[in-house]
């Protein structure tokens, strides 16, 4: 990205600010670079109460069923899905008025095209909730406003980008256009476009209002048996710990009494941090000022479309004859006391920080020279990690829900979100896949992290408006969870990827070690930026849509992956294994969706002492390899499971004690056999088993998997065992052209092989069945298990829908997200797709559906002619029910 802060606020010292930047009083008769002092919000109407809180503005009921805390948008939203899906007794309580905290400033824009499937889908309910459904159950307008979005491209890069939200679009049947600078002017006259390369332009997107819309959720849940309660603060949460002890939400205090409820939703915008300490719950975001400034009346700006200026960083905002201006500076405001009695207030606009917007918004909409500020708005707002919400149950205590931390969309996720929290709430789980919003992707350490959490924030703000690109990696928190072989790695060339906190190889450079740097916050608040930064350098490389630098450095050979998170214990796990066999499978949830796929070796007790390959235990025991970056989902899912069916058993987490490296090709036998003292023969060491073995003289468990389609061993290592075997491993293998490989390998090897990747092309609502992964559930025995009764409907009623893989025969990158045709109708869309070197053609896999309602049959499959839509181009596509990469498994057995 380019920045113009610095040279803005050189200008502003040695000349007068532009008329833009002054207040009415003073635009046609001084030149001194005053500032206008108003402060207001630029709606007619807010439900701001004069005189300020008098006591709660209804009697509070002794017990609820849930309890929702925070009255703005994700409050309300939260409270109207959940009357509307028949829960009666459910409570709303604000410490003000509705819209006091963060809501009731906002600006309330909508776009309806974001870089995730999810969202989408979030957005576009939103958009129903707020243009239709609560205008027709309340006769109520909510000040929804359809005035279009345009997108503004600078480069080929961000117009590439706004393709690929285009073909996404179509699958979601949205309204978009990629314009040329000659129809972007006929558009929007008043812009200047010398410097466009191209626009991309939604016409349904909108603007909504902030008090309309909350008043009207407010009415339409209270119509349903909701009740909402003002003025009334939260002064704690009780939790108790319930037989197995488990902590639980028991109920929620208030200074007008208390309320007995075994559910409490954190809906506190910025006070959610605190909200969540008084029940012993960590809530990783960062308050922070944001700002916009809203002009004077503007001649012929009036029904013009919103902007999003992304490579200047700004967004305008119509605000009837007018406009509203702000973005996303690198150096915003910090609120590091968050106060309780910050209700309907506004901050001073500090113009240092915010004069870095206006070089971008003039340039852009050149009127806005000649044009004065009415007043400015600058308010707090969340930001966290990732840039994504907070959501779901925190692992801390069952019963406390979040839903906060919205990265100033709140308002335009509002809708989608508040549907998914309320159907967690009553059924167990949302509807869609939320993995990306639930709390429980942040591993526990970094949540506890107050470093981790402002760097990572820090960095969310800053780069709101980037580019999304497909190999984009963070500098900010990095270093938190580094494995044994971390430093072993980086003198070889590895550039590594961060995934939740753990260091993890993503490929290796021949241009030598390239160390990620302590963050430097952009060179933001006095920090001395990296200016000799290798690492952030390669990344540069990488910020692509066509292949990417690292494209020709793959290989087969050996897939190093320290520190992927290992699960080993004692749990009450129905398996019908026998010693020594390793099984892949799935952990369902019970609407049968794939909550996790995992490998689980049946293990049994040492005969004497314990180790963390081999830990002490009475009963049945089994060792659970998970994927690191997603280890805290998996964990909280299994104990969730555990508690809800009062199981007791331990469950041991032994991921920073273990190491794991994973040797693959066809001379992966012959390596390991100079390295290991057992017998690597088919008839000794059968795919699918795992043994405690000797390996350079110290204990490992080796197992025979294949994660990549070749034949293999992953060799499961004690921390302190892990830089000696590794170095053992690859001096037996020079003589064969061992060389180190990371997850870009991975991902290659694994798509083409067709093995799935969860969360790409797995995620939490896609079945077993659906996935092509049906061999995982004995469906065909009686065996309970978690799922299985809404299997069997799933698949007495055939599958509605189903995954494929494609593959293009052009060399044309693909990332996912693509548009999936059949016969010239959009099907479905990629989820993951990488380059098959062996295949020699680009793959893909995603989810397709009949148009019709149908069953997604092979025949419906075998009768279609499929196209893929990338960036607008249309690519021929031949379908597959399973990959063509040898499809009768004989690598894996060491058959090539």
């Amino acid at each position: 990205m380019s920045f113009v802060g610095a040279a803005v606020l050189w200008a502003a010292a040695r000349r007068p600010g532009p008329a833009f930047l002054r207040p009415v009083a003073f635009r046609w008769y001084s030149s001194a670079p005053e500032h206008t002092s108003l402060k207001s919000v630029p709606y007619g109407t807010t439900l701001k109460q004069e005189g300020g809180p008098s006591g709660p503005s209804k009697p509070l009921p002794r017990s609820a069923d849930v309890v929702v805390i925070g009255g703005g948008s994700l409050g309300c939203q939260t409270l109207y899905h959940l009357a509307k899906m028949g829960m009666k007794n459910a409570v709303l309580l604000e410490r003000d008025r509705l819209t006091a905290g963060t809501t009731w400033h906002t600006a309330g824009l909508l776009w309806q095209l974001r870089p995730s499937d999810v969202e989408v889908e979030l957005l576009a309910h939103t958009r129903q909730v707020v243009s239709s459904d609560l205008e027709q159950e309340t006769g109520l307008h909510t000040g929804w406003i359809q005035n279009g979005g345009l997108f503004i491209a600078s480069n080929k890069q961000r117009l590439d980008e706004y393709k690929r939200l285009m073909s996404l679009g179509k699958v979601y049947g949205i309204e978009s256009y990629v314009l040329s600078p000659a129809e972007t002017k006929d558009l929007y006259p008043l812009m200047n476009i010398e410097d466009l390369y191209g626009t991309l332009y939604v016409p349904k997107d909108g603007t909504m209002d902030p008090a309309g819309t909350c008043s009207t959720l407010a009415r339409a849940a209270t119509a349903r048996g909701a009740t909402v309660i003002e003025n009334c603060p939260v002064t704690g949460i009780q939790v108790q710990l319930d037989d197995l002890g488990v902590h639980r939400v028991r109920a929620v205090v208030t200074p007008h009494g208390t309320i007995e409820t075994p559910c409490v939703v954190n809906c506190a915008g910025v006070w959610a941090e605190k909200l969540g300490r008084m029940a012993g719950v960590s809530v990783p975001l960062i308050a922070m000022h944001h700002a916009y400034v809203v002009t004077e009346r503007i001649d012929g700006i009036q029904n013009m479309p919103n902007v999003r200026d992304h490579d200047a960083s700004v967004y305008l905002r119509l605000q009837g004859d007018a406009l509203s201006v702000g973005g996303y500076e690198q150096n915003p405001i910090f609120w590091d006391e968050v106060s309780d009695k910050f209700a309907f207030s506004l901050f001073d606009l500090d113009w240092d920080v915010f004069m870095q917007h206006i070089e971008g918004a003039v340039n852009r909409i050149p009127v806005l020279e000649r044009t004065g500020i009415k007043s400015t708005v600058c308010g707090p707002e969340s930001f966290t990690p990732d840039h994504k919400p907070l959501m779901g149950e925190a692992p801390e205590v069952r019963g406390f829900f979040l839903g906060c931390g919205f990265n100033s969309a709140g308002m335009m996720l509002g809708g989608g979100c508040g549907r998914e929290l309320a159907h967690w709430i009553i059924h167990g789980r949302p509807e869609k896949d939320m993995y990306g919003y639930d709390i429980r992707r942040f591993h526990h350490s970094l949540t506890k992290s107050n470093r981790w959490i402002r760097e990572r924030s820090h960095e969310s703000y800053a780069k709101n408006y980037s580019v999304v690109f497909p190999y984009d990696e963070p500098l900010a928190g990095r270093n938190m969870r580094r494995d044994p072989l971390h430093q072993v790695l980086l003198e070889k060339g590895c550039i590594f990827q961060e995934r939740h906190g753990w260091e993890r190889p993503g490929y290796f450079s021949r241009e030598g070690a390239a160390p990620v740097l302590d963050y430097d916050y952009y060179g933001a608040y006095g920090t001395s930026r990296n200016s000799i930064y290798k690492y952030n350098d390669l990344l540069g490389q990488e910020y692509t849509f066509d292949f990417p630098s690292h494209h020709p450095v793959v290989s087969p050979l050996l897939r190093l992956l320290p520190g992927a998170a290992l699960v080993p214990g004692a749990l009450a796990f129905t398996l019908k294994a026998p010693d020594g066999s390793t099984v892949y499978t799935c952990m369902l949830n019970r609407d049968g969706g794939v909550e996790s796929d995992l490998t689980v070796s049946r293990i049994e007790p040492p005969a004497a002492g314990q180790s963390p390959l081999a830990p002490a235990f009475e009963g049945h025991g089994y060792y659970l390899a998970v994927g690191g970056a997603v280890a805290q989902h998996n964990w909280s899912h299994i104990q969730a499971v555990l508690q809800d069916r009062g199981f007791r058993c331990s469950l041991l987490d032994r991921s920073e004690d273990i190491g794991m490296i994973s040797i693959q090709g066809p001379k992966s036998r012959d390596l390991l056999q100079d390295v290991l003292d057992t017998d690597l023969s088919n008839e000794a060491f059968p795919f699918s088993t795992h043994k405690l073995v000797q390996a350079a003289g110290h204990q490992v468990r080796a197992m025979r998997l294949s994660f990549v389609g070749e034949m293999g061993w992953e060799l499961h290592i004690p921390r302190e065992s892990c830089v000696p075997v590794y170095q053992a491993v690859m001096a037996a293998g020079a003589k064969y052209g061992l060389c180190n490989a990371g997850y870009r390998a991975i991902d290659s090897l694994s798509i083409e092989k067709g093995y799935r990747h969860w969360h790409a092309d797995l995620r939490p609502d896609d079945s077993p069945l659906e996935a092509g992964l049906g061999f995982t559930c004995k469906l065909r025995g009686s065996i309970p298990f978690l799922g299985r009764e809404a299997l069997e409907t799933r698949q007495a009623r055939g599958l509605r829908r189903r995954i494929l893989c494609f593959t293009v025969s052009e060399k044309v990158p693909m990332f996912g997200l693509e548009a999936i045709f059949r016969n010239g109708t959009p099907v479905g869309h990629l989820r993951r797709s990488d380059f098959g070197f062996a295949l020699d053609k680009t793959i893909g896999y995603g989810y397709i559906r009949d148009p019709d309602g149908g069953v997604v049959s092979a025949d419906f499959v075998k009768s279609g002619k499929f196209t893929i839509e990338r960036m607008g181009v249309v690519y021929k596509a031949a379908a597959h029910l399973k990959s063509p990469f040898d499809p009768e498994n004989k690598r894996v057995k060491g058959i090539y």
